[in-house]
């Protein structure tokens, strides 16, 4: 049997007919835990679920599927998950998320409340222990959690592994599960996510392949907006939102058309990847600034560095900039992590290595905090000041736009710069940093280390050398 399906899917690997299917099976499960499925996850159901005639085995070992927000994944994950571990004794399973945050959150208000509000509340006893969360069904299947940087759930083996809103990793997890899983007779894993930024080269390539053709072991669904749409006008919303007339209405969708900066609402709502929203390269087009790009750059004493903060203090960037050997200039994002609490200790270990001309932090934002303790580590902190962010901020931009400079290609900075908007700053303007769904501190830490060197380099005496 075929589902009819109201919005198709962009791309997506097609039904076999020959084959039979445990769909129906996981379709009934969802029904069970009260949440019946539409039938966009019916259909992933039905294909992913498909089974080889020759083994009698689940025909994929893989399952790639974005979708927009809201659209109900939570509920084809689970009903999967559940499937696995009532179907098969003793199956082993984990959910992972971007981190063991997101992932326990989910997995206890979401997987765990459902399944105890569900007829099969009676099948399984939940382990809440820290590193160790687990429901522990009585037939032996074992349902866990994971995050990047784990060994997958301190478990050998491994049946199924549910990987969630994969764009926020810059790595993926299969490192880490594949080895668990390569014993098992019929393995499958879930790579799930709405469509990610710049840095989201791990699911973008998995996407990319998909839309080419993932491959006979591979099943791929995408539900997005044609290229090109227009994203003010309902079709486009009913022509890619499967849950839309189902758990989402029109009304609801122009209030956050109305609520949401367009790039967020088309990332978030038309599962569209930088790129593809027209909000993208307003500042600095993408040709212009590919054009700058040298992985073999390098350039020669002074240097100077700067950092900037989040104002979430979510991440930081430090980056740095000089002179190339052919006077063209050169910046650079030395580090972008997670985090504030490792800035210090960097631009430390920096300082005492590089001698720079100048370390610059913006102590009027949200990097400010970083000034006494560097300080108090003697390192010299240089601050500009309204006028010299504007500085800052402009001359970087003329530079890209007089092809003065090049740098060291790094997804956080090819982000930051194609997410970039302008605010007024007096007679000038800076980096905006507010309405902004892009991490733009490496932007930010690469114009005021290139400010710094400009002002600062010809006062610094010191026997030129490369830096690598």
């Amino acid at each position: 049997m075929t589902v009819a399906v109201d919005c198709p899917p962009l791309y997506a690997t097609p039904r076999d007919p020959s084959r039979e299917t445990l769909g129906g099976e996981v379709a009934a499960i969802a029904e069970q835990l009260g949440k019946p499925f539409m039938p966009w996850q019916r259909l992933v159901a039905d294909v992913a679920m498909e089974l080889d005639p020759a083994t009698g085995l689940l025909a994929y070992a893989e399952v790639d599927l974005t979708t927009p927000r809201q659209s109900g994944k939570t509920t084809l994950e689970l009903g999967v998950l559940v499937h696995r571990a009532r179907r098969w004794a003793g199956s082993r399973m984990l959910y992972g998320a971007q981190d063991r945050i997101h992932a326990r959150a989910k997995w206890e208000n979401d997987h765990l409340a459902t399944l105890q509000r569900s007829p099969f509340a009676g099948e399984f006893k939940p382990r809440y222990q820290r590193g160790d969360e687990a429901i522990r069904w009585h037939n032996g299947s074992w349902h866990g959690i994971t995050a990047p940087g784990e060994k997958a759930g301190h478990s050998d083996v491994l049946d199924v592994a549910v990987v969630d809103e994969v764009w926020a990793l810059e790595q993926g997890l299969e490192q880490g599960l594949s080895p668990t899983m390569v014993t098992r007779p019929q393995p499958q894993l879930w790579v799930v996510s709405t469509a990610g930024t710049h840095r989201s080269a791990y699911f973008r390539a998995k996407v990319e392949r998909g839309r080419r053709g993932p491959g006979s072991s591979v099943a791929y669904f995408e539900w997005s907006a044609v290229a090109g749409s227009d994203p003010a006008d309902p079709q486009t919303w009913w022509g890619c939102m499967p849950a839309l007339g189902h758990t989402m209405t029109e009304a609801r969708i122009c209030h956050e058309f109305e609520r949401l900066e367009l790039a967020d609402f088309c990332r978030a709502y038309l599962n569209w990847w930088p790129g593809e929203i027209p909000a993208d390269w307003l500042v600095i087009t993408e040709a212009d600034w590919r054009a700058l790009a040298d992985a073999d750059s390098t350039m020669v004493d002074p240097v100077a560095f700067a950092a900037d903060v989040t104002p979430e203090r979510s991440h930081a960037a430090i980056a740095t900039a000089g002179l190339r050997p052919d006077g063209l200039g050169h910046v650079e994002v030395v580090d972008h992590r997670p985090g504030t609490g490792w800035v210090v200790g960097r631009l430390v270990e920096l300082a005492a290595r590089w001698s720079p001309c100048a370390v610059v932090i913006d102590d009027t934002g949200p990097a400010g905090s970083l000034v006494a303790p560097l300080e108090a580590a003697d390192v010299e902190v240089i601050r500009p000041t309204t006028r010299a962010r504007a500085a800052a901020d402009g001359g970087f931009y003329d530079a890209v736009a007089e092809r003065s400079l090049r740098y060291v290609p790094r997804p956080a900075l090819d982000a930051a710069v194609a997410g970039a908007a302008t605010r007024p700053l007096g007679d000038a303007w800076a980096w905006a940093r507010k309405g902004l769904s892009t991490d733009i501190t490496p932007l930010v830490a690469v114009s005021l280390a290139r400010w710094s060197h400009v002002t600062r380099a010809h006062l610094h005496n010191r026997e030129p050398s490369i830096y690598l």
